[in-house]
């Protein structure tokens, strides 16, 4: 069949019950019948400016109807790679619920006819895995509501006093079936609903408490760096619930810092303006992962920051890659000029702790630093740095 539009005559037959689903159609003009069973029964009609035959094209599976010009129409076929390539860019769960929909109709139709359903041996795998992510947005709310997730803290070096100035929090999910879930996979699913909201409140509460019991140790007046997504950032309540958290530990917000995480593309105007909210609060601003991803110098004279931190792979790099030393040079001296701090991520060695020094990087982080400790460990000093 033509892929152009095609002419059907009163009368004609689009497609039979039974035949191979090879495209879906959109009604330009004209009106068609959809008959089904044996013997055939009309269903109903379709007008233009409605689709038809997609179901088939969808799962996969013979038409159960057919499909019969009651005037002369005008069609637009769609073929199955264009429906195809549509449901490949949306979400997996979408994707489950839509097959499961259409199996449940499939066999409804079929039993009303008098035709044995037919049953699917196993369901396709872009089913499969959207029922795994609803399976594990269940299971993260439940996690949440036990208490079941923890936050860790990775020491931030401070290369000027040679000390730990403050601790990133990072949450962890020991899962009782599959055991540790990359943050990766369950934030990005957080972020996708509306679970962000109270993941990044359990995290925030249990860096509040964190602080709050370390300022009774030798240890007082570090900073906490919470990771804050895009749709957080979004979230009117979330500057205000910060501070009120804060004042309920009895903790300055000077010692907050929030980091942005990026996943898509900023609403420059409103993240700026929640960033200068914040910092005339006290809390300060980080932009993480500094050089890769989304982040673009767009960032830079934009969004009024304290702190850049510049993504792990060029510490791993730029002993090793000239044009990665220079990349790093370049933007620390960008941040020193915008009177900003520079957090380097993932230092692993010695080397890269002392090039940074002589660059002038004010902060460190990564297992050469300390990995990241539970509360407990924190609060009795394990995991201290041994840097130089």
């Amino acid at each position: 069949m033509s892929h152009q539009r095609i002419q059907l005559r009163t009368g004609e037959v689009l497609f039979q019950q039974g035949d191979a689903p090879d495209f879906a159609f959109l009604v330009e003009s004209g009106r068609l019948a959809i008959s089904a069973g044996s013997p055939m029964q009309q269903i109903g009609v379709v007008t233009p400016g409605e689709l038809l035959g997609e179901m088939a094209v969808i799962d996969r599976s013979p038409r159960t109807a057919t499909a019969t010009a009651l005037e002369p129409c005008q069609l637009v076929p769609i073929t199955t790679e264009q429906i195809a390539e549509r449901l490949l860019n949306t979400d997996p769960v979408v994707r489950a619920l839509l097959e499961g929909q259409l199996r449940r109709y499939r066999s409804t139709l079929a039993t009303l006819h008098g035709m044995v359903p037919q049953l699917s041996a196993s369901q396709p795998e872009d089913s499969l895995i959207g029922i795994g992510k609803i399976r594990l947005e269940g299971e993260l709310r439940e996690a949440l509501a036990g208490g079941q997730l923890e936050v860790r803290f990775q020491p931030i070096y401070e290369l000027p006093t040679r000390q730990i100035a403050g601790y990133e929090a990072l949450v962890r999910w020991n899962h009782g079936r599959r055991g540790m879930v990359s943050p990766a996979e369950f934030i990005a699913l957080a972020e996708e609903t509306s679970l962000i909201v109270p993941v990044g409140e359990y995290v925030l509460d249990a860096s509040l408490a964190a602080l709050a019991r370390l300022d009774e140790t030798a240890h007082g007046e570090r900073f906490v760096a919470i990771n804050v997504s895009a749709r957080q950032l979004v979230e009117d309540a979330l500057l205000p619930r910060m501070l009120e958290r804060a004042a309920s530990f009895g903790i300055s917000p000077r010692r907050l810092k929030i980091e942005i995480t990026e996943s898509r593309r900023l609403d420059y105007p409103r993240v700026a303006a929640m960033m200068e909210q914040a910092q005339a609060a006290g809390i300060r601003v980080a932009l993480d992962d500094f050089g890769t991803g989304y982040s673009n110098l767009q960032h830079m004279h934009l969004l009024p920051f304290d702190t850049l931190k510049i993504d792990q792979a060029f510490a791993s790099a730029m002993l090793d890659n000239p044009r990665a030393l220079r990349i790093v040079e370049s933007i620390i001296a960008m941040a020193h000029a915008l009177d900003a701090d520079v957090v380097m991520e993932g230092v692993e060695t010695q080397a890269q702790l002392d090039r940074l020094a002589a660059l002038g990087c004010r902060y460190a982080q990564g297992w050469l630093v300390g990995r990241p400790q539970t509360r407990e460990q924190l609060l009795s000093g394990e995991g201290a740095t041994s840097c130089a």
